[in-house]
């Protein structure tokens, strides 16, 4: 009978000898580490540490289709379409990030709501922490986009949204997961 998945209580094989900044803004802190790695060896690591939780947004409304926001991504040099997405700043609870950012970005608000993954975006260099939620019972209101962000807004049949996760079209790693999870719930029910 194999082991079942769960934490492993096993001693962690990184020791950490120092820590500095290497860089800062708003939004991340980049630590240049120090360290002795698990084969005792001298070494270095970079970790990129999030001021925000990452929450985002499955909205689907009784014709089963689902909200994608489309936007320019500066990192990727490439347009990008994705959920309703955004930060719960340090102290905020992250269901009302999520509300928040389904009002700002598409203007629509959801009577229900439910929890449906937590997951580490990039975890081998980042501590980054990100929540999905799904939204139903929607009603429509004006959006309030940052500066930052111009944005379209598009209804996608669900079924065609699950498919662009598979075809390449959506590759943000939130908005993937967070797709897929539902489709995966659908199947067992």
């Amino acid at each position: 009978m194999s082991e079942p998945f769960g934490p492993d209580d096993s001693e962690n094989p990184w020791k950490r000898l120092s820590r500095t900044v290497a860089y800062h803004n708003n939004w991340i802190t980049v630590y240049h580490d120090e360290v002795i790695r698990p084969d005792g060896g001298p070494g270095i690591y970079g970790v990129v540490h999030y001021r925000n939780r990452a929450v985002g947004v499955v909205a689907l409304d009784d014709e089963d289709r689902t909200l994608l926001v489309g936007q320019y991504r500066y990192t990727l040099d490439v347009y990008s379409w994705e959920l309703p997405e955004g930060g719960a700043g340090e102290g905020e609870e992250l269901l009302p990030a999520a509300q928040r950012e389904l009002r700002e970005e598409t203007g629509y608000t959801a009577g229900r709501w439910q929890e449906i993954a937590r997951l580490h975006l990039s975890n081998s260099i980042s501590d980054e922490e990100a929540v999905c939620y799904l939204a139903t019972d929607l009603r429509p209101g004006t959006a309030e986009p940052e500066g930052t962000e111009r944005l379209r807004v598009r209804w996608v049949p669900f079924a065609e949204a699950v498919a662009m996760t598979l075809d390449g079209r959506i590759t943000d790693a939130l908005a993937v997961v967070a797709l897929q999870r539902v489709a995966l719930t659908r199947e067992r029910e």
